[in-house]
């Protein structure tokens, strides 16, 4: 493949990335030509996410290597393993996170409210950092957080979330400004609503998702594959002058309604 968006020879992290969205990425990375390092909390999940690729693009494309994302240790393994398999990581996808909590924010207990913070915003923060050493020394590297449309507003029920997603794009801006004389990009993508296992709750409350498909222009909440491209966008040579930016995908949804 001879593209803006060939990949070949790059070494990529996806953090959550045995299902959803981070999975659809994973596979997205892989069919151009990347190396993916697949790594959620299950081993036996990362495992045979890994082996479906390596099976569909018939190459040794994907290496299983679990990670909490609440551990900095398992972090640190996750980032040295990667190198010791792979010798670089040219990529990083920050996608894994948590939200505990549904319902007003006069609710939220201060353990709940902590996790979110902890694995949504001071992981992405940990994992980059470790991830960058590398980066800024071959001055190349592509940094992507998996941010939210819940951090662009306020929201009823995913408050102490949304607080969480608005701190990523922060944290992406910030960074794209540290690193931007090291050619190293930081960005995130902000997807609406998608039909994965971590937004079910969501989706499947019938008045929840009439009411976010009739103020969206498509009509439609979004499918995990329809994120992966802005990811391939990031992560390759067509992104190549994009940093601190946000890359809305919501099928038009915060612009109506």
């Amino acid at each position: 493949m001879t593209s803006l968006f060939d990949l070949t020879g790059r070494v990529a992290i996806v953090t959550g990335s045995s299902r959803g969205i981070g999975r659809a990425i994973a596979e997205r990375l892989a069919e151009h030509g990347a190396s993916v390092v697949i790594s959620s909390r299950k081993a036996e999940a990362c495992a045979e996410t890994a082996a479906a690729i390596n099976g569909a693009l018939k190459r040794d494309a994907a290496k299983p290597i679990a990670a909490n994302i609440s551990s900095k240790e398992e972090l640190q393994h996750l980032i040295d393993e990667t190198i010791s398999a792979f010798g670089r990581i040219d990529i990083l996808v920050c996608n894994a996170a948590s939200n505990p909590y549904y319902g007003a924010m006069a609710g939220i207990s201060d353990v709940q409210f902590r996790k979110i913070l902890d694995n949504n915003v001071l992981a992405n923060h940990w994992l980059i950092h470790m991830a960058a050493p590398g980066m800024i020394e071959r001055k190349d590297g592509s940094v992507i957080i998996v941010s939210s449309i819940g951090g662009l507003k306020g929201s009823k029920v995913l408050g102490a979330y949304n607080i969480s997603k608005a701190a990523d794009l922060q944290l992406a801006r910030n960074l794209a400004v540290e690193w931007g004389r090291h050619n190293v990009r930081v960005n995130c993508i902000a997807p609406g609503l998608v039909r994965t296992d971590f937004a079910r709750a969501l989706w499947e409350n019938p008045e929840t998702l009439k009411a976010v498909t009739a103020t969206t222009p498509l009509g439609r909440i979004g499918e995990a594959d329809e994120i992966a491209g802005a990811a391939v966008y990031l992560a390759s040579s067509a992104g190549s002058f994009t940093t601190g930016q946000v890359i809305v995908v919501d099928g038009g949804a915060t612009i109506a309604g």
